[in-house]
């Protein structure tokens, strides 16, 4: 008896690519970073414990503290170097400029933290980092917790 069926065997356990470019830009997107179709996020910065689409665990990630340094250091160029561009050009008090810059700085930083909270969340699922790997997580001998 034969079968039509076919059957794809992957010899020496070497895992699926997982572009990091296009990971990252899903994460940006707020889109699961595996299949690019379901929310990465269920709150402004609480991303889903499991994608609704393909069912990736997303619970694991841990994406606390890198954003913020991200968005800060691109922040700060862009609005440093828009005061000093503004101030050069037109010559106001620095009140005008505090109630120019802040507000500007506050909403920027508000709108682009989840994008980048996002894209780190696509890195480390294309990196394999922090349980996106599919291996059982290792135990700890001496207690610690990591």
């Amino acid at each position: 008896m034969t079968t039509t069926e076919t059957q794809t065997v992957q010899y020496g356990g070497k895992p699926e690519d997982r572009p990091l470019g296009r990971s990252i830009m899903r994460g940006i997107l707020s889109r699961c970073p595996a299949c690019g179709n379901g929310h990465l996020f269920r709150a402004w910065l609480k991303p889903v414990d499991e994608c609704a689409s393909c069912g990736e665990d997303m619970h694991h990630q841990r994406s606390d503290d890198l954003p913020p340094y991200i968005s800060i250091m691109i922040l700060g160029h862009v609005a440093v170097g828009g005061f000093m561009m503004t101030d050069t050009v037109f010559l106001v008090p620095m009140w005008v400029h505090f109630a120019i810059w802040v507000p500007i700085t506050i909403l920027v930083a508000l709108l682009t933290i989840q994008p980048i909270k996002g894209g780190v969340i696509g890195l480390q699922w294309a990196l394999r980092m922090h349980g996106f790997s599919n291996e059982p997580e290792k135990e700890q001998i001496d207690g610690s917790s990591h």
